[in-house]
Formats: C-alpha cells, structure tokens, sequence
C-alpha cells in the first residue's frame, strides 16, 4: 500500500489522504476516492502530480497505473482541481452542429424573416448551398454519434457557449441570411447589392461544384473513419495514421474540409462565404500545424521520413 496525500487547489474541495491503493491501481480509483469524498463528480475532477523539471502541474492518465505515470514512491503528494460542471464532447459536438441545421432551414423557408410579405424564389446556386450545408452538418452530426472517438469524455460546460459561436453564428446566420435573400439586384443601395450579391452560374458550373463539393465531404469521411479506426483499444493512444490522404499530408480532414467550402464560396460568391472559408480554414491551419508538431515530437525520424506536408499535398 502507498499513502497518497491529495492536496486540494480549488476551494469547492478539500484535502484527503488515501491509503488503501498500489502503485499498480489505476488512478481512476483514486479520483473515484475523491469525488466520493467530496460528493462531487469524478469528471469535474483533474489530478496532477507536480513537476520539478518543468515548475508546471503535470496532469496523470487516469486509465494508467500511478507506476505508468511514473510514479514509484511509496509517499505520494498529488493536487486536484474542481473544473466545474461538466458536459460530455459528444453532447457539445452535436449542439454545435445543430445551430446551421435549425437557422438554414429557417432563412431558407421563412421568408418574412427578410421583411418581404412575399414568397423568395430562390435561385438553383441558393438551392443547392442550401443543400450543401444541410448535407455537411447532418454528416458532422452522424460522424459525431456513430464515428468519432474522444481522448477526453467531458469539457467545462460553460465551453458550450464560446465554441458553438463559430458554427450558430459563422456557419449559421452569417451564412443563410445573407445568401438566402432576395435578388440583390432588387435593392437600390450599392451596399445592399453587395451584402446579399449571390452568383447566379450557369447550371453545369453549379452541378461540376456539387461533384467537387461531394468529393470532398465524402473524403473527409474517409479520414474520419480512419482516425477512429486507427485507435480502436486506447483512444488515449498517439499513433501515426496512414492511408487515404494522410500520405500526404499530417490532417488530410482538415484539407478535405477546406476544399468542400471552397467549393461552396465558388457556388455562391458572396463575401459571408469567402469570410466564412478563410476562418475555417485558418483555425484548422493552427491546429495541423500543432498535429504535425506534435507528430515530429513524439515519432521524430519514423515520422520525419514519411515527408509529409501540414495542410495541402505537395506545397505546405
């Protein structure tokens, strides 16, 4: 048996020792110890053990053994944090996506939202923007149910609130209210001929984008089946992907994902969507830049040699 004395940092709880586990117990026994004590949740709870090299707290694999995280005394000091309440990724993925598939279908059917007493006749480039977004966020909804798989089970609830603003206001209302509008050439003022401009193309353009666009949502699907499988018995384990798209590139997703709403702001033309693309596409530059880091950190030469780039085959 160890003594393990647990240090609290958060004033919601308080200090406990523990002296009935092994170094061979998974920590998970542990934070159920101190949630239990607490009469809290062991999912509001964070466990580090602190690091002398780095000065920092250093947070323990709860599925791992305490001689896993290297820690082999028979006097343990550890610490634990309250994070507040908790909400599952999965729950907030699917909130998320769910803003677009309630404000689409809303611009696109209520037309008293513009003010107008009468019916929008909505062109075929409006038609099928309405159907690419609604397609892409009921793809995102099942990739989240019955796909992906999450390294952590929760996240701070309050989270909810900053990271569904990009999808309820970027790729929600920004998107339909201004596409889903009447003819631009309606409006009097320059302005407004350029807020609510939408490409009037030829249909062969619009069905050779549809082909692109489809090309590229069922790519990223590819990818997604892909990262899911790739980790199928520890979805803690970091492991190089192969195969489709990742023989070129460290988050092929990300890529496919860009090229499917370049497909949409070349459908459309209208300025919501290029803003829309170029911060979508710059958020998910950020976080392959940081996978593709992390790659080189953790499997060095193995990975360095495969050449990859971080984001578009063969330039960068």
């Amino acid at each position: 048996m160890v003594s393990i004395e647990v240090k609290s940092r958060s004033k919601s709880l308080r200090s406990v020792t523990i002296s009935d586990l092994t170094l061979d117990t998974p920590v998970k026994a542990l934070v159920g110890q101190i949630a239990e004590k607490n009469r809290t949740s062991a999912a509001r709870l964070r466990v580090t053990k602190y690091d002398d090299k780095t000065k920092k707290q250093q947070p323990l694999d709860y599925s791992k053994s305490f001689l896993d995280n290297g820690i082999a005394t028979k006097k343990i000091e550890l610490f634990v944090k309250d994070l507040g309440p908790q909400i599952s990724w999965r729950t907030v993925f699917m909130i998320e996506y769910f803003g677009p598939l309630l404000i689409h279908p809303l611009f696109y059917y209520v037309s008293g939202l513009y003010g107008s007493g009468s019916v929008i006749h909505h062109t075929q480039t409006q038609q099928f923007a309405y159907l690419f977004v609604v397609l892409h966020f009921l793809k995102r909804e099942y990739e989240t149910v019955f796909v992906h798989k999450f390294s952590n089970d929760t996240m701070p609830v309050f989270n909810i609130f900053k990271n569904s603003s990009h999808y309820w206001i970027l790729s929600g209302f920004n998107l339909a209210y201004f596409i889903y509008g009447q003819d631009s050439s309606l409006y009097s003022s320059g302005f407004l001929k350029f807020l609510f401009k939408v490409n009037d193309l030829p249909s062969s353009y619009n069905y050779l984008l549809a082909g692109l666009f489809i090309f590229a949502e069922v790519s990223n699907g590819i990818t997604h089946s892909i990262l899911a499988n790739v980790r199928k018995e520890d979805t803690k384990k970091y492991v190089i992907p192969y195969g489709y798209g990742f023989d070129l590139v460290a988050c092929p997703n990300y890529f496919f994902e860009s090229v499917s709403w370049f497909a949409y702001a070349l459908l459309v033309g209208n300025w919501s969507s290029w803003v829309f693309l170029f911060v979508a596409t710059g958020q998910m530059w950020l976080w392959a830049v940081k996978k593709h880091k992390r790659y080189l950190k953790t499997f060095g030469d193995e990975y360095k040699k495969l050449n990859r780039k971080i984001y578009v085959p063969y330039v960068i």
